[in-house]
């Protein structure tokens, strides 16, 4: 029986959202103690390039204890990585600024990061720099689902700067 990679992708979350999903009853207070919020995507990478498109799955880490509210929103470090089916890797660090609109989550973020192509696509350089948004929605126990965009590029630090297009599902849940 083969599988999309839709399909693929649909069964992997739900192996996450089992996993981290509590099985004893607990009180629905809006109190959170939470100090870390783990997001675990699954996705295409370079989507728009029939030949280099590859799976990629990944995870990030937010300390809630360090989120600032600013003149942009709320800000807060992020830190993550990601690995295609090729083997392509990016590790990150930057910002997100949190937007919530009702149970809707806005999820802009910047992070630098050093990519290693594998036997993946050639971004020009080990220097990368990747812009996503995100809009997840809220579920129940401090988790939330959800999809996001992003775009890796050198900013033409290499001699070449083909950059990539990428999309996600992903789950959010904080501890």
């Amino acid at each position: 029986m083969k599988l999309t990679c839709f399909k693929k992708h649909i069964l992997l979350f739900g192996f996450f959202l089992f996993i981290f999903t509590p099985l004893k009853a607990t009180d629905n207070k809006k109190i959170s103690n939470s100090e870390h919020e783990i997001n675990i995507f699954t996705g295409l990478f370079d989507f728009s390039d029939d030949g280099k498109r590859s799976q990629i799955i990944g995870f990030q880490h937010q300390n809630e204890k360090l989120t600032r509210e600013s003149f942009l929103g709320t800000l807060s470090p992020i830190t993550g990585a990601l690995i295609t089916q090729d083997s392509a890797s990016y590790f990150y660090t930057g910002v997100q600024a949190m937007y919530k609109v009702g149970s809707i989550n806005v999820t802009p973020s910047f992070t630098p990061g050093l990519y290693s192509q594998g036997d993946g696509k050639d971004l020009g350089h080990m220097i990368e720099f990747k812009s996503e948004v995100q809009l997840s929605f809220d579920l129940p126990k401090e988790s939330q689902f959800g999809f996001s965009y992003n775009h890796i590029s050198n900013a033409s630090l290499g001699d070449k700067n083909p950059g990539a297009n990428s999309y996600m599902f992903n789950f959010l849940k904080k501890f």
